[in-house]
C-alpha cells in the first residue's frame, strides 16, 4: 500500500474500490496484515520478557528462611525491577515492606503486548482483531503513575486514530520522564497519521523506530530541536517528506546506524552524516541514494528495493535507481546491488565514485543479484565487479527467472571482456547461491576459478530443484565446473544442497547486517547446516 505525500487513503475507500473491481475486500486486511508481521520482525526484541523462567536448579536450599534478596543494596533491587515486565515490576510493591517504594524509583521497562491477556504469546495484534482499549488504558496509566525514568518502551498494539488524545499525553510524559529507547508503531488505519511534533523534544533516546505514522512536519518544528543521544533510528511503513527525513539525520550528531524499511513515499536520501556507520534500505521504493560526505560508514545494504513507476503514458515506465558514492573512505560492506535489472522491472543500480578511475576502492565485501537468464543484465557484471579493485569476498545470488530467458553468456564473454583487477589480485572467497547449473552461471563460476590468482574457497549452493526426479542431474551440471584448470591451486571447492524451496530473494537478516561482530553479515552460514555434496558424487 503506497499512500503519498498528497492525502490519505480510509480503510474503506479502498475496500469499496476493490468491490468495484470486483476483488475481493477481505484481501485489503490480508495484505495489510503481512505487512505488518514483516515490520513487526524488523523491531528489536524488548529487553524483558513475560515468559521467561528463572531455573533453581543448582540452588541451594536456604534452612532458616530467611530473606536475603530484601538485603541486597537499593541499587541491586531497582536494577532487578528494571529487567522485568512493568506488571510483574509493579507486583514487586507486594512482596514486603522493603520492596513497595522501589517500582517508582526504578527505570521503567513498558511493552504494551505484555499487557494482553496472553501476554504477548500469540504475537503482535493483527488487522480485524478487537482494538485492545484495556491495554491502551492501562499504559496511559502506569505512564502516569511512574516518576520515570524510562529504560525501554514498546508501544505496538493500539489504533492511534482511536486515541489521538492518548497519542500526545504519551509523548508529551515520555519526553518530560526521559525516555532512552522508544518502539512506536499505529496500529493502522489510517496509514499515515500524523505524528506529532513532540517527538523531537526528546532529547534522552537513544534508540528510535517509529511505524506507520507520517513523520512530523519539521517546518513546524523549533530550530533548536535534535536527538544529540540517538544511536540508532529506524523509520518502518512511514510517510516521510525528503526533508522531514534530512531534518531527522541532521539533528541527530551521534547517530550510528539508520534502518528504512518499505517506506510508503519511496526513498529518496542525501547522505551527510560524520557518525554513521551502517545505512539499511528493505522492501522500499529507491530512487537514489547520495553518499556525499560519510567518513565512518562502513556497511551500506539495500535489499528487496524497486524503482518507483512514474505515471507516464502510454503506461507506467520504470526508472532505475542509483547509488552514488562520494566520499566514503571506510565503506567496506555493500550489497545487494541488482546490475542490469532494469530489463526486468527490478532496480538498476548505477555505481558512481568521486574519482576519475569510477571505483570505490575501499569496498572489500560485495553481495550481487544477477539475473544468469537475461543476457543484458549479465554483461553488466564485469562492469560493477571493476569499480572494486581490492574486492575480497564476493556473494552472489542467482534467483528464479520470471520470465523467459533472453540469451546466454558463455566463457568467451568474459574472456574476451578484459581483465578485471579484482578477480585477478584481490579475490579470496566466493559464494553463489542457487546454482541450477545454466550455462551463464557455469560460464561465470568456470571464469572466476580459472582467472583468480589468489582464490581460497569457492562455495556453490546447489538449488533443491535440481535434485528432483527427471531432472538432469546434478553430476551433469557440475562436471563443467570441477573440470575446470583452477589458477590457484590452493583453493577449496564446497559443495551444498540448498535447505530453501521455491526461490525468493537472497537470506537477509537486518539484525546481523548491523552487528560488528559479523565479519562478513551475508555470510548467514545457512549451507553449513544443509546437505554437504561430497566432491567425489560430482567428478
Amino acid at each position: 500500500v503506497i499512500i503519498g505525500p498528497s492525502g490519505s487513503v480510509s480503510r474503506s475507500d479502498l475496500r469499496a474500490d476493490l468491490e468495484r473491481r470486483g476483488q475481493d475486500p477481505e484481501s485489503l486486511d490480508l495484505g495489510t496484515n503481512m505487512m505488518l508481521h514483516i515490520l513487526y520482525g524488523y523491531l528489536p526484541m524488548p529487553p524483558v520478557s513475560p515468559t521467561a523462567t528463572i531455573s533453581l536448579a543448582g540452588a541451594s536450599r536456604v534452612p532458616d528462611g530467611v530473606d536475603r534478596i530484601s538485603r541486597l543494596p537499593d541499587v541491586v533491587l531497582l536494577d532487578i525491577i528494571s529487567r522485568l515486565p512493568a506488571k510483574d515490576a509493579a507486583r514487586t510493591a507486594a512482596l514486603a515492606s522493603r520492596w513497595r517504594p522501589l517500582w517508582r524509583s526504578a527505570p521503567l521497562t513498558l511493552v504494551d503486548s505484555h499487557l494482553l491477556p496472553d501476554g504477548g504469546a500469540s504475537g503482535p495484534l493483527i488487522i480485524g482483531a478487537p482494538s485492545p482499549r484495556a491495554v491502551t488504558a492501562a499504559v496511559s496509566s502506569a505512564l502516569a503513575a511512574h516518576p520515570g525514568p524510562f529504560r525501554c518502551v514498546h508501544l505496538t498494539c493500539s489504533t492511534m486514530e482511536e486515541h489521538r488524545g492518548e497519542l500526545s499525553r504519551w509523548l508529551d510524559i515520555l519526553v518530560a520522564k526521559g525516555v532512552k529507547e522508544l518502539v512506536f508503531v499505529n496500529r493502522p488505519w489510517p496509514m499515515d497519521l500524523r505524528l506529532p511534533s513532540t517527538l523531537f523534544s526528546c532529547a534522552s533516546l537513544t534508540r528510535l523506530y517509529l511505524g506507520v505514522w507520517r513523520l512530523p512536519d519539521t517546518t513546524t518544528v523549533p530550530r533548536g530541536a535534535r536527538f544529540p543521544n540517538l544511536l540508532e533510528l529506524g523509520l518502518c511503513m512511514n510517510v516521510m517528506e525528503d526533508r522531514d527525513l534530512a531534518f531527522m539525520l541532521d539533528r541527530s550528531p551521534v547517530l550510528e546506524f539508520l534502518l528504512i524499511m518499505w517506506s510508503q513515499t519511496g526513498v529518496r536520501l542525501r547522505l551527510v552524516s560524520q557518525s554513521l556507520r551502517c545505512l539499511q534500505l528493505a522492501l522500499t521504493c529507491l530512487q537514489y541514494i547520495d553518499v556525499v560526505d560519510a567518513p565512518r560508514l562502513e556497511r551500506l545494504f539495500q535489499w528487496e528495493t524497486v524503482p518507483r513507476a512514474e505515471p507516464t503514458p502510454p503506461g507506467n515506465k520504470k526508472r532505475p535507481s542509483w547509488i552514488k558514492i562520494g566520499r566514503a573512505p571506510n565503506l567496506r560492506v555493500l550489497g545487494y546491488l541488482e546490475p542490469g535489472g532494469q530489463e526486468l522491472g527490478i532496480s538498476n543500480t548505477i555505481i558512481v565514485a568521486g574519482s576519475k578511475e569510477n571505483i570505490v576502492p575501499s569496498v572489500q565485501i560485495l553481495a550481487m543479484v544477477v539475473q544468469f537468464g537475461v543476457r543484458s543484465a549479465v554483461k553488466k557484471v564485469p562492469g560493477f565487479l571493476r569499480c572494486f579493485p581490492n574486492l575480497e569476498t564476493l556473494h552472489v545470488h542467482s534467483p528464479t527467472l520470471s520470465g523467459e530467458p533472453t540469451g546466454k553468456v558463455n566463457l568467451k564473454f568474459w574472456q574476451e571482456d578484459g581483465p578485471i583487477k579484482c578477480v585477478l589480485r584481490s579475490l579470496k572467497k566466493v559464494f553463489f547461491y542457487e546454482f541450477r547449473g545454466s550455462r551463464s552461471e557455469v560460464a561465470f563460476l568456470k571464469f572466476i576459478a580459472e582467472t583468480g590468482r589468489v582464490l581460497e574457497q569457492m562455495v556453490v549452493v546447489v538449488a533443491a530443484e535440481c535434485f528432483s526426479p527427471g531432472d538432469d542431474g546434478v553430476n551433469a551440471k557440475l562436471k563443467p565446473l570441477t573440470g575446470a584448470k583452477w589458477n590457484s591451486k590452493a583453493c577449496q571447492l564446497e559443495l551444498f544442497k540448498s535447505p530453501r524451496t521455491g526461490g525468493g530473494g537472497p537470506a537477509y537478516s537486518t539484525k546481523i547486517a548491523c552487528d560488528f561482530g559479523w565479519a562478513d553479515p551475508f555470510d548467514l552460514q545457512y549451507y553449513y547446516k544443509a546437505e554437504r555434496i561430497p566432491l567425489y558424487g560430482v567428478l
